[in-house]
């Protein structure tokens, strides 16, 4: 993980790493999903391909956001990769299909679909395994995954709303170019921006955010087809002191999926995205 967190304290475990700037401001940012370990008891099947098992990660997000610790943000980066556990998932959503024990009770659409905290399909839609996980098996994992990352956002959401009145979360993620194609293969928007529909966040928030994405001369689109997901459900709390945005970044931007490597479009994407932060921190942009 290219991390330079502009001196920022570091501390974390293997589940995470957070930086915290010298003068914590009232935004957090968060990518759950670029995380890059896969333990070895994972036990996968072996016949899976490895671009295959890391398709879904949210790749290079990390390296992307970290340069908003420079400017007062509190930066939290998952490290245990997506197939393993999903840290934008509610650790209760157990897929049944999947995992032996889960019980037989009504689970959500995306779980129903292979895409629960733990994982039954990957981002390409291949299964990762050829065996059933036991129940001990996935709660050990959300125990060491997902409830320490958790615990941290958590921890930097309380700091900042007792130092500024307000937190606000930023969850940073990414999508394929074929999530947003239209007719034809026609390229999609660049940004989604995903406020539970106005829900999880103030209107001037989201207007700001798009204003500095547009500025770059991107396309934007709103919670069409992401309008946030579980942590920005569970953050996006306005009436409580609590805001949450999610963003989801086009890949076809700055990463080239085939060679999962920088694209050509990397030096411009990062100039971009560290101009989105810098101007969303700045201290009259503090003030949202």
């Amino acid at each position: 993980m290219d991390q330079d967190g502009g001196g920022a304290e570091q501390s974390g475990d293997g589940a995470y790493v957070v930086l915290r700037p010298r003068a914590p401001g009232r935004f957090v940012f968060a990518s759950p999903h670029s995380g890059t370990i896969y333990p070895p008891e994972m036990g996968a099947d072996p016949a899976l391909p490895e671009a295959s098992l890391r398709s879904a990660e949210d790749a290079l997000v990390d390296r992307l956001i970290t340069p908003g610790a420079v400017h007062g943000a509190t930066v939290l980066l998952g490290r245990l990769g997506r197939a393993w556990v999903d840290l934008n998932r509610d650790p209760a959503d157990l897929d049944p299909d999947l995992i032996e024990g889960a019980g037989d009770g009504a689970v959500s659409p995306r779980t129903a679909a292979g895409y629960g905290v733990i994982p039954r399909l990957t981002g390409d839609g291949r299964a990762l395994y050829d065996r059933r996980l036991t129940l001990d098996e996935a709660r050990a994992r959300i125990a060491g995954g997902h409830q320490p990352y958790h615990q941290a956002l958590s921890e930097a959401m309380e700091a900042a709303r007792a130092r500024h009145g307000e937190a606000m979360l930023v969850d940073w993620h990414s999508m394929p170019a074929r999530a947003t194609q239209g007719a034809g293969g026609a390229r999609g928007p660049d940004v989604v921006l995903g406020d539970r529909h106005g829900s999880s966040c103030s209107a001037e928030l989201t207007r700001r955010l798009r204003r500095a994405f547009e500025a770059l001369g991107w396309r934007v689109a709103l919670n069409q087809p992401y309008a946030g997901g579980w942590t920005t459900q569970r953050w996006g709390r306005p009436a409580e002191g609590f805001q949450a945005i999610q963003i989801e970044l086009n890949r076809a931007l700055y990463f080239d999926e085939a060679a999962r490597a920088p694209g050509p479009g990397w030096s411009r994407t990062e100039k971009g995205v560290a101009r989105v932060m810098a101007g969303l921190l700045a201290p009259a942009g503090d003030q949202t």
